[in-house]
């Protein structure tokens, strides 16, 4: 990005916080915020999937990663198209700075052959592994390197604390193999023409090392995330999305029971990428609980 596109970047974001949002604000007294700074309290945590402040020196306009200004703008933009839900990006931002309590989530869930538990430091060097194995992330735009990692593995683990349920990591007799869960998503994504709303998503995925593929580790592990977060964490229903070209993840959402509803070419990745067309599937709690008890 150039220094006069980094710019004007600023300037869409000082208007986006100091004027639109405010303005905005009048008209909607549900909103649980209405003053300038917990706007930009508001966005910036959720771009940086923290409290701004740990990982950027103030002001947060000048010093913020140009990318990571641009995640802040477009959630508040979605938020002024009803595409994002304020009071849970709020409720997220307060989570991480300890001013909301989250629904108790066990330390681990049982399996047939494996178990999901939470997250651990010894975690990182097999997380790394797998994140650097072309043929786990061929779905993916790239590998990802040991940093790269290690920060996402510190990510996950902290959805736990923010919203109660988070992505399990997947242990076998032999340790690590992956993970599986759900989280909200990070990034607006387009998919109101395809069910009607953007907010309030919650996501299930998952990642497995190649040693632990061909096990069931995905679907039952999933199964047991969802039974978890279904009724445990009352969510009233749950997304998948994966590119088009990965029949195996779509292979393992229809084993789940789920839906698939329609298309979209996902924003992170430039228009003529192999991976940017993504199909989308959706699952609700009544039809999971239903498969349960049939």
């Amino acid at each position: 990005m150039s220094p006069a596109e980094a710019e004007a970047q600023q300037r869409r974001w000082r208007a986006l916080v100091d004027e639109r949002l405010p303005d905005a604000a009048r008209e909607h007294p549900d909103w649980p915020v209405s003053r300038n700074h917990c706007f930009a309290r508001i966005l910036l945590d959720n771009a940086c999937g923290g409290p701004w402040r740990e990982s950027v020196a103030p002001p947060a306009w000048a010093n913020m990663p140009p990318e990571r200004l641009a995640l802040a703008v477009s959630l508040g933009e979605a938020v002024l198209a009803g595409r994002q839900d304020l009071a849970a990006l709020n409720h997220r931002s307060l989570l991480w700075r300890r001013k909301r309590s989250v629904p108790p989530a066990p330390r681990s869930l049982p399996g047939e052959g494996f178990s999901l538990r939470r997250w651990r430091l010894a975690d990182d060097a097999p997380f790394a592994a797998l994140c650097a194995d072309p043929e786990v992330m061929r779905f993916f735009p790239a590998p990802k390197t040991a940093r790269e990692s290690q920060i996402e593995a510190r990510a996950l683990a902290r959805r736990f604390d923010e919203d109660g349920f988070g992505p399990w990591v997947v242990e076998a007799p032999e340790g690590f193999c992956g993970f599986v869960g759900c989280w909200r998503p990070a990034r607006p994504l387009p998919l109101g023409t395809l069910i009607g709303q953007e907010s309030g998503l919650v996501e299930i995925g998952w990642r497995l090392a190649r040693h632990a593929w061909g096990r069931g580790f995905a679907v039952r592990g999933a199964r047991a995330a969802l039974a978890d977060a279904f009724s445990r964490c009352a969510l009233t229903e749950v997304v998948a999305y994966t590119a088009d070209l990965n029949a195996p993840s779509r292979r393992v959402m229809e084993r789940l029971g789920m839906t698939e509803t329609g298309g979209f070419d996902h924003p992170a990745l430039p228009e003529g990428h192999p991976l940017r067309p993504h199909r989308l599937y959706r699952l609700a709690a009544a039809d999971f609980m239903a498969g349960d008890a049939a």
